[in-house]
């Protein structure tokens, strides 16, 4: 409860801004809508912001069935002042995959690992297996119970995040979806999580089996068009599930440059890790144990030479060899 009185004493009678990762995925947008609904019980009013697209059907399925306001940064920056406060969720600054907004980054509340420490006036940094798990326990410590929408939109985002609690699942989000489920829309819970496949995901998929190459137990795919953020995620997920590989690596030439998913079943692999390393000349990267994701933006890309494909394989070869 005294965190939660901190950060609405930081935020009071200031016009507040929530801002996620780009391209929000389904745990950010449950994270910030559900951060925004318990800040208004205080009095304190926000907005949730993002840059980049909603890009994911999972993620524009929980927009419309919550009626959640996201603004995008391009239809914010005309207003937003030097001095309005902006709580990150489910990101952290300079962590990759977060745009520098104007506004002033007071508080953190995150569940990934910090790769460039920075101090904020709020902070609350643990790693679970969804934000969404963090945001519920504000309410349970609080005693506020919220309310059914809310409810399902953490459920969902705590499901997907976790991959239905298969995938960096730990003893704290086991007990925040306890406490949320009693409260939930089961069957508003279970129409987020069917038909979440787009046709034209098709391709890229064909792309990912086409494009494969696996050394020793990594497999390696290249995308050699425009992916979202969210598509790569799952298509690393699904090179994953094959038996031969531990370690899937899987990456997109896109116009902002090369996006790239790194998934690890290996306990001796950090996929956050992993990318952080190999991409640490070139870009930037980072995530949890199982999961991560990283950027070479399109201005590095001369330096990765004549080949690319190639030479991005070649920085992770080089990061696991070396192990």
């Amino acid at each position: 409860m005294n965190k939660l009185n901190d950060l609405v004493a930081l935020c009071r009678n200031h016009p507040v801004y929530i801002q996620t990762h780009n391209f929000p995925d389904p745990d950010a947008i449950a994270s910030a809508y559900g951060l925004q609904k318990l800040l208004a019980l205080y009095g304190v009013e926000s907005r949730l912001c993002y840059d980049g697209r909603i890009d994911k059907l999972s993620a524009s399925k929980m927009l419309d069935a919550f009626q959640i306001q996201m603004s995008p940064y391009e239809k914010l920056r005309a207003d937003m002042l030097e001095t309005d406060p902006i709580i990150y969720v489910d990101t952290q600054k300079h962590g990759g995959n977060v745009t520098d907004f104007i506004g002033d980054e007071v508080a953190c509340i995150d569940h990934h690992p910090t790769f460039v420490p920075m101090t904020y006036q709020y902070q609350d940094i643990r790693i679970t297996g969804a934000c969404s798990s963090l945001i519920a326990e504000y309410y349970a410590l609080s005693g506020n119970v919220p309310d059914k929408d809310t409810a399902t939109a953490l459920l969902y985002g705590l499901k997907m995040d976790t991959l239905q609690f298969t995938r960096g699942v730990t003893d704290f989000d086991i007990q925040m979806f306890a406490f949320l489920f009693p409260h939930c829309d089961q069957e508003k819970l279970s129409d987020l999580e069917r038909n979440n496949m787009e046709f034209s995901d098709l391709k890229a998929y064909g792309a990912a089996i086409e494009n494969i190459e696996i050394y020793d137990k990594t497999g390696f795919s290249c995308i050699p068009f425009s992916c979202p953020d969210a598509l790569i995620a799952i298509l690393s997920d699904f090179i994953l599930s094959l038996i031969e590989v531990e370690v899937a690596v899987v990456f997109s030439f896109r116009a902002d440059g090369v996006k790239l998913s790194v998934r690890s079943e290996d306990p001796d692999i950090h996929a956050g890790n992993l990318l952080h390393e190999a991409l640490k000349d070139v870009g930037s990267g980072g995530g949890h144990a199982s999961m991560g994701g990283g950027l070479i933006n399109n201005d590095r890309l001369p330096e990765l030479g004549n080949f690319p494909k190639d030479s991005i394989r070649n920085l992770f070869l080089t990061v696991l060899g070396s192990r």
